[in-house]
């Protein structure tokens, strides 16, 4: 057992130091209005589609990230699949995803019948790398008529989804003006970031359209859900039409004016949801101080960094990361089957997209960054309870 293992494990344990309870990843807090607000909806018996939590949710979430408009869904693949839909992603456009993302922003460009793009990712950020991009396109991008085409493969590029890593934002000034001078649309995967800043502003607005996640594992739940986040009205209300399957509005009759989706958020999700949100700063100032806990402990430990925000944002540290010097990339299964073997969930992040059967003959740049980080990243405990022991 390498003693640079042994280190980490007691580094994580003098933060976490419950040896004979196991330690999940992240797990969700309920310390709040969830059973008041939840109850509510079962003695109504508006569980389902209808009910006021749906619009009290999309209202309060716009309020808590500074957009106009939020529309609740039923998952954060599903928010992204319509936020392509409507910036106008068709069959056979590329869409630039950063090959370090989560499976579902590569399904949902597959769900629009385009290809997916992967770009690389620059280590400060764990977000897509906009110099390099800049660069990359320099050699195959060209604009005709405001729009973006590969030379090398005549495809449309029509969009570019950032996804903010562990709730550490992306580059945000650099991106926008690539995307301006390229005509290319940004929409935000903001699965990960609730409560995460770039210069002040939250994340998930500055794209045309964004998606989040309120999975059970995230910073804050609705059992499963999403919500599409735009500061575009028009867009908003298209986006609430198609995903509540394109019903125009009538006391009693079923019509529909276009092809849409039953992506609707159920009422009983929505309380859950709004009874969280409440809870987010608290919850929010929790985790940074587990990651201030974690940053000290590991100043001490040579060979692996503690993953921290930049100097102009602030991120919401939904999962704590460590980033091994590649001089020790070699033990980092050693690590995983020490911790969790010694009742310490942690895990890899994912495999790159471009690595996967499905998306192997995709188009894609150097990634050189984004293969380094995928064999040097470990994610630790991060439930924002462990915070406040």
């Amino acid at each position: 057992m390498s003693q640079l293992a042994q280190e980490i494990i007691s580094a994580i344990r003098k933060v976490v130091p419950y040896e004979d309870t196991f330690v999940p990843l992240h797990e969700p807090s309920f310390q709040g209005n969830e059973w008041k607000y939840v109850k509510e909806t079962i003695d109504s018996t508006f569980v389902s589609s209808v009910g006021k939590y749906v619009d009290r949710f999309e209202k309060d979430l716009a309020e808590f990230t500074g957009v106009k408009r939020a529309v609740a869904v039923v998952n954060g693949t599903a928010a992204l699949h319509v936020a392509l839909t409507l910036v106008g992603v068709k069959k056979n456009d590329e869409v630039f995803i950063p090959s370090l993302t989560f499976i579902a922003t590569a399904n949902a460009v597959s769900y629009c019948q385009a290809t997916p793009h992967f770009v690389d990712s620059e280590e400060s950020t764990l977000g897509v790398d906009p110099y390099k991009l800049k660069s990359y396109l320099k050699e195959i991008a060209i604009v005709k008529n405001d729009e973006c085409f590969n030379k090398q493969t005549g495809r449309r590029i029509k969009a570019i989804i950032p996804m903010h890593t562990f709730g550490h934002p992306v580059d945000m000034d650099q991106l926008i003006e690539v995307c301006q001078q390229y005509h290319i649309d940004l929409i935000e995967d903001a699965a990960e970031s609730l409560g995460s800043y770039y210069k002040g502003q939250h994340t998930g607005s500055f794209g045309k359209i964004s998606a989040m996640s309120f999975n059970g594992n995230k910073i804050m739940t609705t059992g499963g859900g999403g919500a599409i986040l735009t500061n575009d009205e028009r867009l908003a209300d298209m986006a609430k039409h198609i995903t509540t399957t394109a019903k125009v509005p009538h006391k009693w009759e079923y019509v529909h004016d276009q092809v849409g989706f039953n992506y609707r958020m159920p009422n009983i999700n929505a309380a859950l949801g709004c009874a969280q949100l409440e809870k987010v700063p608290d919850f929010l100032n929790k985790k940074r101080s587990l990651a201030h806990k974690y940053s000290e402990v590991f100043k001490g430990v040579p060979g692996v960094t503690f993953k921290q925000e930049t100097d102009y944002s602030q991120s919401n540290y939904w999962l704590n990361a460590l980033v091994l010097d590649e001089a020790n990339e070699g033990i980092r299964d050693e690590i995983l089957n020490l911790s969790n073997s010694s009742n310490l969930m942690t895990r890899p992040v994912w495999m790159l997209m471009n690595h996967l059967p499905m998306f192997r003959n995709c188009p894609s740049m150097d990634i050189s960054c984004a293969e380094s980080l995928e064999k040097r990243i470990i994610n630790i405990p991060s439930s924002s309870e462990l915070g406040d022991k």
